[in-house]
C-alpha cells in the first residue's frame, strides 16, 4: 500500500511541477494576452517593442557588436510624439514573445514614419532581414523572423478572400477577422522541405543564379499540396538534379521568413553510388555538384570575403551557423568523421 501511495504522489508531483514550470506559465500567459484584447492592451504599457521600417529591424552597433534594442512603451511613445502620433500606432504592434517574468514582447513597424528622424533619434539603423540575421546574437535571429513574418502577413491580408471587406487583427494579431463573412483567419507557414544528398562518400549541395557568389547550399523546395515529406524530398531531388532517393530521415526544422513565412523541414537523403550522376534542372539551378569530405571542411571556414581569388572566380562557401543548411552539412562532416 505505502509503494501505490508513493507512486500516486510522485506522479502527482510531476504534475504539479509539470503545470507551474517557467516554460508552462509563459506559454499560458502569451495565450492568454492572444485571447483576450483588453489584458494584450493593458499588456503594452508595461511592455516592449522591437522596431521595423518596412519590415527591416532595427539594429545598433556597439563596438564590433549588433544588438536589437527593445523600446519601453514610454521611450515608444516619446518617439511617436516626435511624429504626432502616438496611441493609434501602438495599436498597430504584434505580440511575439515574452520574458520569462511575464514581459510581454511586441514588434512594430514605422513604415510610414521618416526612417532618418528615428534612426538619428535612437542612434541606430534599420537593417536588412536577411543580414540582420547573420550579425545579431543568434537568440535575437528568431525573433526577428518571427516578427518579420507576422507583420508581413498582417501587411497583405488586410481584405477578406471572400468579400473583399477589410479585415480587423486582434489587439495581440494572432488573428484577423471579417465581420461580414464571420470568417478568422489565421498565419499561417509554408512547408519546405531542405535534403543534403549524399551517396556516402560525397554530399550535393548547389547554387541558384540569385544566391551571393560563391555560396553552394543543400537543395530545397516547397512541399506540394497533398505531398508527405517524403514524396517532397524524392521529387526535389529527381526534378532538381535528376537522382533517386534511395534512404531518407528527418534531422529537425526553423522557421525561416525568406521568401515568406516557410517552415523549413531537413531531411538527409541517400542515393546510390552507381547511380550518382548528376542531370542538373538548368531552370532552377545555376550549378549543382558533388563535394568531398575535404573540400566541404576547408569550405565550412571560409568566410564570403575571403572566396574571392585573384582571377576573379570565387571558392565554394557555405551558408552560416544561423542556417539550418549548415547543421545539415556539419551532421554530414561528423557522420564521414566519426
Amino acid at each position: 500500500m505505502a509503494a501505490i501511495y508513493q507512486a500516486v504522489y510522485r506522479r502527482a508531483s510531476s504534475l504539479f511541477c509539470r503545470l507551474h514550470s517557467t516554460y508552462v506559465r509563459k506559454m499560458r500567459y502569451l495565450n492568454e494576452l492572444k485571447e483576450d484584447d483588453s489584458l494584450c492592451r493593458q499588456a503594452q504599457t508595461s511592455g516592449t517593442f522591437y522596431l521595423f521600417h518596412n519590415l527591416s529591424p532595427f539594429l545598433q552597433k556597439v563596438g564590433k557588436k549588433y544588438l536589437v534594442p527593445q523600446l519601453s512603451a514610454a521611450e515608444l511613445k516619446r518617439i511617436l510624439e516626435k511624429f504626432k502620433e502616438t496611441e493609434q500606432w501602438i495599436e498597430k504592434s504584434v505580440l511575439i514573445s515574452c520574458s520569462d517574468e511575464h514581459v510581454p514582447h511586441f514588434a512594430l513597424d514605422l513604415g510610414a514614419l521618416q526612417k532618418s528622424v528615428i534612426e538619428s533619434e535612437l542612434k541606430g539603423s534599420f537593417t536588412d532581414l536577411r543580414k540582420a540575421l547573420f550579425i545579431v546574437d543568434g537568440k535575437d535571429s528568431p525573433l526577428l523572423a518571427s516578427a518579420q513574418s507576422l507583420l508581413r502577413w498582417h501587411d497583405s491580408h488586410q481584405y477578406c478572400s471572400k468579400t473583399g471587406q477589410p479585415t480587423q487583427k486582434n489587439v495581440a494579431g494572432s488573428k484577423r477577422v471579417c465581420h461580414a463573412s464571420g470568417i478568422t483567419y489565421y498565419p499561417q507557414m509554408s512547408p519546405v522541405v531542405i535534403t543534403l544528398v549524399s551517396d556516402r562518400s560525397r554530399c550535393l549541395l548547389a547554387r541558384q543564379p540569385s544566391f551571393p557568389q560563391g555560396m553552394y547550399t543543400a537543395l530545397s523546395g516547397f512541399c506540394d499540396v497533398g505531398e508527405n515529406v517524403e514524396e517532397t524530398v524524392r521529387r526535389e531531388v529527381a526534378e532538381e538534379v535528376g537522382l533517386e532517393v534511395e534512404s531518407l530521415w528527418y534531422t529537425a526544422s526553423q522557421h525561416w521568413p525568406f521568401p515568406s513565412s516557410c517552415l523549413m523541414i531537413a531531411c538527409h537523403a541517400l542515393v546510390r553510388a552507381q547511380q550518382a550522376e548528376i542531370s542538373m534542372n538548368s531552370l532552377e539551378l545555376e550549378e549543382a555538384r558533388w563535394f568531398g569530405l575535404e573540400e566541404i571542411m576547408e569550405g565550412l571556414k571560409r568566410e564570403p570575403r575571403s572566396s574571392k581569388q585573384d582571377n576573379g572566380s570565387f571558392l565554394p562557401w557555405f551558408p552560416p551557423q544561423q542556417a539550418i543548411a549548415h547543421q545539415l552539412i556539419c551532421e554530414w562532416v561528423k557522420q564521414q568523421t566519426s
